[in-house]
């Protein structure tokens, strides 16, 4: 995120898109409410009338999988209006008469079959946008879970570029990252492509110093993503699999595709806190603290660092995740020892210019400090690009236009629906953690359900509530229907959270060319009614206790 969460509340426009913030962070939407107290106008791009939706000024509900086309038209009436910023534009930004040449050719009158919007309501939207002092644009799943999902951030960007959006307060965009810590990993260097700090591997500068520190010979080359495993597996180049804090076999596109990846591996480690559906296919299980045994950093959405500290003393014979890594380490050979957190996080300040100012002092008594923090007497920075200075090598910010492609797998009269997988408030990701909270379970606690329109739904001659088939290409699942007039027709909705009813057996692995993120939010289903009959809720009750079974035999052996 360009801009700190709070900042939310400064600007004078928000653009969401694909975002609900009410299910995938209700602290954020409490912002985007204090927002809308302090007059701000809200502009909600999403099919399904979600709770943003219903206090916004306006609300987009376009067609899944029709983002593309719908930026482009709204830069599109920019430019062609002369809305734009022309002297930040001219001053600020490179790639404007190639952005401006494919914006061209999307007026809001040629995507209105694509986006399902009116022309009219487009133009108002863009004009909105562009005449606010201050503009902030929010995106989340909804834009980088598709098979063109960096082409629609950078068109987003775009608009921020057009309008001058950028290096002050309240204003630029805010991909608001997904579950807890997601920003952390990729300040730490989770990332394929880039060592800690986002310093990219082949550069031999960056490789080097962090060779000298750490005493070992370090590849150029970038590694794996996770949607690439499999393959290589296939390939027989990958044969071992470490997994700590994630479940692929519940949380990835196309589940059997996943399995038997994990078949095809000569070894799986899992590390985690709850046994999970992956750590069924684990060779070793290595048993870690939760957050609340361990202290350390985390790295919030808007880039702020806020350390944490130990609330109880972990029973058993479990130890942080740090801690794990370095015995491993050792006895693979590499001695790596340390005696507490603090010492991890001055290496790493050590070797990363963003983070060298954010010590553990200035992070003392839960204090955010936001990096870039460059020297100990730096208070962090709030927004990023202050004087227009973007971080590019010529300085300037970059248009890069896209023009507008469908998803990969279309509805047929096979599988007539589209599906798209979604977050529900209750629950998160893999529910390892939410589903053993007693007071979440209150919100939600029956395996799956699919969200229809009722007029769907009945045309099909399924009742609310009743157990349904939901199927693909991929594989089958049963669920239950829940009536929902604020989704659109056409689309059903499913989160993934449940064992039971685990719409990632039905998702497609179509990637993003770029990201390798899959197309989780489109792919082709169908429902079928099952008849309201005692074995098919015998069905679900079975299946879920030979889960638990299984488990607990897991556990046992392991």
């Amino acid at each position: 995120m360009s801009n700190a969460i709070p900042e939310i509340q400064l600007t004078k426009c928000l653009l969401i898109f694909g975002y609900n913030a009410a299910d995938s962070h209700p602290v954020v939407a409490r912002h985007i409410l204090k927002a809308r107290a302090n007059g701000a106008k809200i502009i909600v791009c999403d099919p399904r009338k979600i709770e943003s939706a219903r206090v916004a000024d306006q609300w987009l509900a376009l067609k899944n999988g029709s983002n593309m086309a719908l930026v482009n038209a709204l830069a599109n009436v920019i430019i062609e209006e002369n809305l734009y910023d022309k002297s930040f534009v001219e001053n600020n930004t490179e790639g404007f008469a190639e952005f401006r040449e494919i914006a061209s050719r999307y007026t809001p009158e040629s995507v209105e079959e694509i986006t399902g919007l009116s022309a009219a309501d487009i133009r108002m939207a863009a004009r909105t946008y562009a005449a606010a002092p201050e503009a902030m644009i929010l995106w989340g799943m909804g834009v980088t879970q598709y098979g063109q999902a960096v082409d629609v951030v950078r068109g987003l960007a775009g608009l921020a570029l057009l309008t001058g959006n950028f290096g002050r307060p309240g204003v630029g965009c805010g991909p608001v990252r997904g579950q807890n810590n997601v920003q952390g990993t990729c300040d730490m260097g989770m990332l394929p492509n880039q060592f800690p700090g986002y310093q990219d591997v082949f550069v031999d500068e960056n490789r080097e110093k962090f060779e000298k520190a750490w005493g070992v010979e370090l590849s150029g080359k970038p590694g794996y993503r996770l949607t690439e495993v499999g393959h290589k597996a296939d390939e027989g180049i990958c044969k071992a699999f470490y997994i700590f804090g994630e479940d692929p076999a519940q949380t990835e596109a196309d589940l059997a595709a996943m399995r038997e990846t994990m078949r095809k591996m000569e070894l799986v480690i899992v590390q985690d806190i709850f046994m999970t559906q992956t750590a069924e296919f684990a060779d070793v299980i290595f048993p870690a603290t939760s957050w609340g045994e361990h202290e350390g950093v985390y790295s919030s959405a808007d880039r702020g660092f806020q350390r944490f500290y130990k609330a109880v003393i972990p029973t058993g014979n479990v130890k942080p995740d740090w801690e794990i890594f370095s015995l491993l380490a050792t006895y693979m050979g590499y001695p790596m020892s340390y005696n507490n957190t603090q010492e991890i996080w001055d290496e790493l300040r050590s070797l990363c210019p963003l983070y060298a100012g954010a010590t553990y002092e200035k992070m003392a008594d839960l204090k955010s400090v936001q990096w870039p923090c460059p020297t100990e007497d730096h208070p962090g920075t709030s927004y990023l690009f202050e004087g227009n200075k973007f971080t590019t090598p010529s300085g300037k910010g970059i248009f890069i236009g896209a023009d507008w492609r469908p998803p990969l797998e279309q509805p047929d009269a096979e599988y007539p629906l589209v599906l798209s997988t979604v977050r529900e408030v209750g629950h998160y990701s893999c529910r390892s953690m939410t589903g053993n909270c007693a007071a979440l379970q209150t919100l939600a606690d029956e395996p799956g359900y699919v969200q229809m329109h009722p007029n769907d739904a009945k045309a099909l001659g399924i009742d609310d509530q009743q157990l349904v088939w939901v199927s693909s290409r991929r594989g089958k699942i049963i669920s239950r229907a829940n009536y929902n007039d604020r989704v659109n027709k056409g689309v059903v909705y499913m989160t993934y959270q449940w064992w039971i009813g685990a719409c990632n057996e039905l998702t497609i692995e179509h990637v993003d060319p770029i990201s390798k993120t899959p197309e989780f939010k489109y792919c082709a289903v169908k429902v079928e009614n099952i008849d309201d009959q005692p074995w098919a809720e015998n069905y679900v009750q079975t299946e879920y206790s030979n889960l638990k079974a299984r488990l607990k035999n897991h556990v046992a052996n392991a």
